[in-house]
């Protein structure tokens, strides 16, 4: 599961399956056994996470530790966002 990915509670997963970044994965049923960085669903189905959302989701978060996602950390996650757009065929 890749950094700043999520998954709602009694989410189930396969053995083996792999999350990107800034995915969120919820409800009932197993997702597929891949899931690209910036999905957003489950085992009924995915859209794309759009980038502006996930970056204002991880500042949330982020200044909940008492850290801050800076402009190196933006900049890492739209380029990995631009990198893993082709595997996002929903």
């Amino acid at each position: 599961m890749g950094d700043h990915s999520k998954c709602g509670i009694n989410t189930m997963f396969n053995t083996g399956t792999v999350v990107g970044v800034s995915a969120n994965i919820f409800g009932a049923g197993y997702p597929r056994n891949y899931i690209p960085s910036f999905s957003w669903g489950g085992a009924h189905g995915f859209t794309i996470y759009k980038l502006d959302d996930a970056l204002k989701t991880a500042e949330i978060v982020m200044h909940r530790r008492g850290k801050r996602l800076d402009d190196i950390d933006k900049e890492i996650l739209m380029h990995i966002f631009k990198m893993t757009e082709k595997y996002r065929h929903f």
